[in-house]
Order: structure tokens, then sequence, then C-alpha cells
């Protein structure tokens, strides 16, 4: 059983750092099932390659346990391919990674960087779809071979196992994570008994990602091998953890609807978002980050628009946004044209693609700057509609409102908030690696020294 894990950052070496284990020795590790070995197939200041080999001891699992031995314990494909076994192994053998930790150079522990995961014999209940349903929204790049059962007798078929790599550039931590978490998902099976601990083990692996992945309801049943009490529990707990609209909404309109009312901006950026939407040609339009529906309700009363996608990372607001669309009273010819969707803008999802247009209203500032560059590949590179209208704050004009203290931002929840010349840097580089082009209007009546209160980015591919 083997993975292996390589990157190109520079200096590569650096993944020893990160998996705190020296590329010049081979580290072994006792487990319960057998041995866990750790060595380097290269460490290049170019490119360094670190692999996790599993020696599984099928006789003395069997030995070990209880009730009558039958042939299918001695010979099955678990010493040879990637399942819980290797989900503890990665924790044992990889366990100040995966903790997000490293003594000597932390800096490390959240950069991006290349990375390539390599799993020669991956099982699947599912096929090469399910392998790309529950990696391919990380933001992975997914390569997927089938072995045959048996290659002298084509005519058998293929088998569940694949070798699979998979690339993205991301902490190591968060590669580690996902992947102690969606290899047993993939094969659905569990090598040891499972109770409600699998629950916090599942919610810490899965911080960050899990609540907002297409696939969790899946992926936590599986991994909880279908214990229903279990699976409920853990639903409920992520849907917890999902922020609360009305909260959220209250924060909104008490700090940055408050600064803005003199100016009126929410209606004018809805107007101004609508004019080039209008202009665009679109038929088909996303609303990404949509909260409570103010923009998708504006595109449902212009028939232009026939088809309208509002996409959220919170169920919450989403299910306030269907009750103030009144989705369940609306009539049908009005309600297909709509769809209200969860998922997050820093994961691949399939469902974005096809459409022409997408606005991103007031979202980005509300990302991490170290998740830019995924949101960036999921609307850029993988949706990739023709337009793209994107607005956020001018950081500049804030010395303008009077009730906002000085240095503070608009919104609690807002993680920075440009300038003009960084919003426009940002921007022109996104557009140059995409191949779009980038065009910049104001929102707001323009202060001459400062710029406009809102800026918005109209990208066109």
């Amino acid at each position: 059983m083997l993975l292996t894990i390589t990157t190109t950052h520079r200096p590569a070496t650096d993944l020893g750092y990160l998996l705190y284990k020296n590329p010049a020795r081979v580290h072994t590790r006792s487990l319960a099932f057998g041995r866990a070995h750790v060595f380097y197939a290269e460490a290049t200041e170019e490119r360094c390659t670190a692999a996790l080999l599993l020696d599984v001891d099928p006789v003395g699992l069997v030995r070990r346990g209880p009730g009558e031995r039958s042939l299918h314990d001695y010979v099955n494909d678990r010493p040879y391919v990637a399942s819980s076994f290797l989900s503890v192994a990665i924790a044992d053998a990889f366990g100040t990674a995966l903790a997000g930790t490293s003594r000597e150079r932390p800096e490390l522990v959240d950069k991006p960087i290349p990375l390539s995961a390599h799993l020669p014999a991956l099982p699947s209940r599912g096929g090469e779809g399910l392998i790309r349903r529950l990696f391919e929204p990380l933001g992975y790049v997914v390569f997927a071979t089938r072995h045959p059962l048996d290659p002298a007798f084509p005519a058998w078929g293929d088998s569940r196992y694949h070798s699979v790599t998979l690339e993205a550039t991301r902490p190591l931590r968060e590669l580690l994570a996902n992947l102690y978490v969606l290899i047993p998902v993939l094969d659905d099976e569990k090598h040891y008994w499972v109770g409600e601990a699998e629950i916090e083990k599942l919610l810490r692996r899965g911080d960050g990602w899990l609540a907002v992945h297409p696939e969790r309801e899946l992926i936590v049943q599986r991994y909880l091998v279908r214990q229903r009490p279990l699976t409920r529990e853990a639903l409920a707990r992520l849907a917890d953890d999902d922020p609360d609209p009305e909260l959220t909404e209250t924060v909104h309109d008490a700090e940055e609807a408050a600064v803005e009312e003199r100016l009126n901006l929410n209606e004018q950026r809805l107007g101004a978002v609508l004019s080039v939407l209008r202009a665009s040609g679109a038929k088909r339009v996303l609303d990404l980050g949509c909260g409570e529906g103010r923009l998708v309700r504006a595109l449902l009363d212009d028939p232009s628009f026939e088809r309208i996608v509002g996409l959220d990372v919170s169920h919450r607001a989403l299910s306030v946004a269907a009750e103030r669309l009144h989705l369940d009273r609306m009539p049908e010819r009005r309600r297909a044209r709509v769809e209200l969707i969860h998922g997050s803008l820093t994961y691949r999802d399939e469902r974005l693609s096809g459409f022409e247009a997408a606005a991103v209203v007031e979202v980005v500032e509300h990302l991490e700057t170290e998740r830019l560059p995924a949101f960036e590949r999921v609307l850029f590179e993988h949706a990739a509609p023709g337009v793209v209208v994107l607005t956020t704050p001018n950081a500049e004009y804030n010395v303008r409102f009077e009730t906002l203290p000085a240095g503070r931002h608009r919104h609690a929840d807002h993680r920075f908030e440009w300038t003009r010349g960084e919003f426009r840097a940002w921007a022109a580089g996104v557009a140059e690696r995409h191949g779009y082009h980038v065009r910049f209007l104001p929102v707001g009546q323009e202060d001459p020294e400062l710029g406009p209160p809102t800026q918005m980015a109209v990208f066109e591919r």
C-alpha cells in the first residue's frame, strides 16, 4: 500500500520540514496492523518526493480478530490498496503535518505549495466519477486510470481499483486532511469499530471544507459506515457551523449599511451590476455569494434573464433567500428560471459551468487572502463565464464615512479592503492569467481625490 507526495516548491526539500521527516533517513513506525515506512524517492532543490509505504500483516490481523476464520480473512485486497489502514498510517506517520505544525519552519504550514499525491491502487465504489466528485470540488486536478481485473483476460472487464494522481497548490495539511477523510469514503469500508469518537475525527479533519462540499452527505454517511444516529449528529453539527445569515445580516445592517446609508450604495451597486449584465446580452447568470437574494430577485424581475442560479456557502442564508423570494408560492414558469444552490467559491463545482455571466457583489473581501488563488481558479479557470462583474469597497473612500472609525473596515467580517491601485493590480493579474480583458467602472459619486465608494471590475473573455 503506497502513497507518494511530490512538490516542486523551491526549495523542494522544505517538504521534509513539513512532514517532520529527514529526507536522508528511512523512518519506520510499528502500527497495530503492520509497519509504516517513510522514505524519500528523490530530494533535490527542484523536486522532492516522500513515500509512505504501509506493510499490512494480514495473518496477524486474522489471528487477533474474534470468531471463526475463512479463506477471505487471509486472501483479500487489504494489504495492497488504499483504505482506512492508510488513513490511520497518515495520522500516525504524518501527524505533525496533519495537525498543521512545524517547529523549525512554522511559516510553511499555511503556505500553498504545488503538490502531487499519487495512489497506485485506490478502490472506488462509484468508479472514476465518484473520485472526481469528491476531489475536484476541492480544487484538485484529477488523473485516474482504472485497473483491469486481469490484463491477460480483457473480457473480464475492469476492477474497482484506480491509479490516481491529485494535483493542487495548497497547504500540505489540507491535502493530508482530504486524503485522511476521503480514502475510506471511496473504499466504503473501515477496518475498525466506528463510534461517536469518529464524529470528532471527521469534523476535525473536515474543518474548513466538509461543510460546503457538494457531496458532504455522502461523505458523512460513508465515513461513519452508514450508522444513522452518528450520521444525523454529524450533519446537524456541520449545519450548525454555517454562518447565521440573520446574525450576519444584522451585523451588515448595523455596520456596513449604516455606514453607507447616506449614499444608498446598495441600490446603486445592484443597479450598476444589472446594467452591465443586461448590456452583456447574457441569458444565463450566476449570483455568487447571493446571500438573501436581492440580486436574484432583481434578475428574476427582468424576463431577459432565462436562467438564474444563486450560490451561497450558508444553508440558512439560502433558506432566508427562498423565503424572501417566495419560491414555494412562485408561479411555475417564473420558478423554473431560478435555482438556489449550496456551495463555496473556493471549491471547484461543475454546477457553475455553462453560464454566460457571473456577478460577485461585495463578496471577495469576505475571503481570506490565502483563499483568493482558489477563488480565482474556481471562477475564471473552471466556471469561466463570458462576463464576470465584481464589486468591492474602495478602502481609500472610507475616510469620508463620518461614523466609521479610522482604520476600521466597513463590515466586521471583511478580511481586507483594497485601495484602487491594489484592486486594479489584482484584477489585471487575474485577467492576464485567464484570458480576459478587464475594465473598471465607478459605483457611487466619485470623490475627486479618493475615487468612488465602490469599485467595479468587468471581466470579458
